[in-house]
C-alpha cells in the first residue's frame, strides 16, 4: 500500500486570512506596524515562530507568540477554506483502496487535527502530525522518519504532497518522492527555483487527474 503525506496550509486548506488577522492582532497589541495579507502569505512556512520572526524580529516574535496563539485559537475556523480538490482527492484516494494518507505539517498538531475534523477530512486520514507532537519540524529528517514510523511505511513507497520548499526539503531528507502545488505561498517559478522541483501542479484537481488518473467532477 502506498503512503501519501499531505501538507496542510497551502495544500489542503487556505488559512492565510486567519493567520494574518491573528498576526495583526498581536502587532496591534504590541504597538507594531501591521503586516499586510500579501506579506504574511509570502512569509508563511516553517512554523509560526519562524513566520513571526521573519515579520518582526526574534525578540518581538517571542513576545507576540502567546498573543497570536490566544487570538488564533479563539478564531481557528474564521476565514478557513478548503482548497480546490482537497476533499475530492482524499476521497478518491481512500476509495481506491491502495493508499493510506496522513497530514504532515509544521502547523501545531492540535490545530491541524481540529481543522481536518472541522472540515470532515479526518475520516480519510490515518494520522495527523504537526509541531508540538515531537521536538522536530519539517524539513528535519527525524520528523520525516517519525511520520514514516507512525504510518509503518518505507521511503520508497511514500509520496509527499505539499506547496513549499520546506515540503520538498522534508521529502528529500527522507528520500521520498514529492509533488508540489502552487496553491500556497509560492508560484511555479519560485518552487522550481527554490526547490528544484519537477512535478508542480496548479491545484489538487490537476494533480489528481495527471498523477492518479482520477476524473475531475
Amino acid at each position: 500500500m502506498q503512503t501519501i503525506l499531505f501538507d496542510l496550509d497551502g495544500t489542503l486548506v487556505d488559512h492565510f486570512t486567519t493567520i494574518t488577522n491573528s498576526i495583526a492582532h498581536a502587532q496591534q497589541t504590541m504597538g507594531l506596524e501591521e503586516s499586510s495579507y500579501a506579506k504574511v502569505r509570502a512569509t508563511v512556512g516553517g512554523g509560526i515562530m519562524l513566520t513571526l520572526t521573519r515579520l518582526m524580529g526574534e525578540d518581538n516574535a517571542k513576545r507576540a507568540h502567546p498573543i497570536f496563539t490566544e487570538h488564533f485559537e479563539a478564531n481557528l475556523f474564521n476565514g478557513l477554506k478548503e482548497l480546490p480538490g482537497a476533499s475530492w482527492l482524499l476521497e478518491q484516494l481512500h476509495a481506491d483502496g491502495n493508499y493510506q494518507m496522513a497530514v504532515f505539517t509544521n502547523k501545531y498538531g492540535e490545530h491541524s487535527r481540529a481543522i481536518t475534523k472541522h472540515l470532515g477530512m479526518d475520516k480519510w486520514l490515518s494520522a495527523n502530525v504537526g509541531t508540538g507532537d515531537t521536538d522536530y519540524r519539517k524539513p528535519d529528517p527525524i520528523f520525516t522518519a517519525h511520520i514514516l514510523e507512525i504510518m509503518n511505511a518505507t521511503s520508497d513507497e511514500t509520496l509527499l504532497i505539499g506547496d513549499s520548499p520546506f515540503d520538498f526539503a522534508a521529502a528529500q531528507a527522507g528520500c521520498l518522492r514529492s509533488i508540489l502545488v502552487t496553491t500556497g505561498s509560492h508560484d511555479k517559478q519560485q518552487l522550481t527555483e527554490a526547490a528544484d522541483a519537477e512535478e508542480i501542479y496548479s491545484d489538487l484537481y490537476e494533480l489528481g487527474e495527471s498523477v492518479f488518473g482520477f476524473a475531475k467532477p
